[in-house]
């Protein structure tokens, strides 16, 4: 894993599978929202997934799988609210679905994690 600096959001990057990680409060930051009650308006529990579970980067526990309401991806969140997992371009879509998608965010997303 590697730790780059987006918007003062510290984004773990993991260099083997293009994953992110992010740590409470960043997705909050990244949405520029102040509570993490708006973020979680936006996601609903996954029932009935098959995907199998990771693990959290910090309590080490199965996270539960949630799926964003807009779009329908499923992601990875830290029952113990550690954070958000993404596998490949999940963060950059879902910004895409909530945001202008020529807005700086989604354009330094793209020209970071792009390959």
């Amino acid at each position: 894993m590697v730790i780059l600096e987006l918007n003062k959001v510290e984004i773990d990057y993991c260099t083997n599978c293009k994953g992110i990680w992010l740590d409470a409060g960043e997705l909050e930051l990244l949405y520029h929202s102040s509570t993490s009650t708006v973020i979680d308006k936006l996601f609903k529990k996954s029932e009935n997934n098959s995907e199998l579970k990771i693990r959290c980067p910090i309590c080490r526990k199965k996270m539960e799988k949630v799926e964003f309401k807009q779009t329908g991806i499923i992601l990875d969140k830290c029952k113990n609210n550690h954070g958000y997992w993404f596998d490949k371009d999940e963060l950059r879509s879902i910004l895409e679905s909530e945001v202008d998608s020529n807005s700086e965010i989604i354009e330094l997303l793209k020209n970071i994690f792009s390959q």
